[in-house]
């Protein structure tokens, strides 16, 4: 069966128009194209071949063109994965890997990313937390491991 876009209303069919012209070979401007032609009755394969764009994608944009009209064309913002960790416990993860585990009644000196995560998690900082994710976020902290102690990473750019 045949894809096509809904009828289009004269005001759609002009903004369409001048999308397709202001926006030329943009991502915008081809997906206008795609409802301009499939209106024109073009079949998915066709304009897929104008256009340059996998049959799927203009069949996506078909779609999204008749359920939400011109706004559908328009990039969304993906949410991507929900942060794992807030500022507070970044900062928290940070100021333990740079604290002295003997300060703190422990009985050895270095962090190692296990044994932050063990506290980390004995403190009630976060419910759960892997050794890499200790490691990411003291990389994005800025801090690297030199001498057997978590520095700030612009001393060890000697």
């Amino acid at each position: 069966m045949a894809l096509y876009v809904r009828p289009l209303r004269p005001d759609e069919q002009a903004q369409l128009e001048a999308l397709q012209r202001t926006e030329g070979g943009s991502e915008l401007g081809k997906r206008a194209s795609i409802v301009l032609l499939s209106a024109r009755r073009q079949g998915v394969h066709e304009i897929s071949a104008i256009v340059g764009l996998h049959p799927i994608n203009v069949r996506k944009w078909i779609h999204r063109f008749n359920q939400m009209g011109i706004d559908g064309l328009y990039p969304r913002r993906s949410p991507g994965r929900p942060r794992v960790f807030d500022d507070s416990q970044r900062q928290e993860i940070i100021r333990l890997a740079r604290t002295s585990p003997n300060a703190l009644g422990r009985d050895f000196s270095t962090w190692s990313l296990q044994r932050l995560r063990q506290e980390l998690i004995a403190r009630g900082v976060v419910a759960e937390i892997s050794a890499e994710a200790i490691r990411q976020e003291l990389r994005k902290g800025g801090l690297v491991f030199e001498e057997r102690q978590w520095v700030p990473e612009q001393r060890h750019a000697d």
